[in-house]
């Protein structure tokens, strides 16, 4: 792990890889949480594509950040914040998205993603599954805090946490 890793905006092209990562960080993450006819879904790959071909030229989302995280060529991470999906929202942004493959844990790609797509003079919300240790004690360490706030999506239970500045 000690070669330099890359944080840049995500761009079409990053479209296919993006995919796979996202696809690979759910079934390591959410394995035994969400079901595995979910998580082996042949078509999984191809709707994720169709996601973040969205996200990333439909001007709807035109103020969503997204950023990829590179080590070696290969795409290790992704990352996507937006307006606040809760309404009304004190907030400035939410997370929608941060994933970084398993390897690569603690390397320092997750803080450099979630800098890149959240400035950290902007308060912040995000939803994380609950339970999911590692992750939110990851937000912890950054200023979020959960504030009792749960839901469940895609049959996973999840936990919001804000951060305020």
């Amino acid at each position: 792990m000690g070669s330099p890793l890359t944080v840049r905006p995500a761009r079409v092209q990053d479209v296919a890889r993006m995919a796979r990562v996202l696809v690979r960080c759910w079934q390591e993450t959410y394995r035994g949480l969400m079901p595995d006819a979910v998580l082996d879904d042949p078509g999984l790959p191809a709707a994720r594509e169709r996601f973040w071909t969205a996200a990333l030229t439909d001007e709807r989302y035109r103020e969503n950040r997204a950023a990829v995280a590179e080590r070696e060529g290969e795409l290790i991470g992704v990352a996507m914040s937006g307006p606040p999906l809760d309404s009304p929202a004190p907030w400035a942004r939410q997370l929608y998205v941060l994933y970084v493959l398993t390897a690569h844990h603690g390397t320092g790609a997750g803080e450099a993603l979630l800098r890149a797509v959240i400035a950290a003079t902007e308060s912040a919300a995000l939803w994380v599954a609950d339970p999911n240790p590692r992750a939110q004690a990851f937000y912890r360490k950054h200023g979020f805090a959960a504030d009792g706030t749960a839901q469940v999506a895609d049959g996973v239970r999840e936990i919001r946490m804000v951060r305020e500045v």
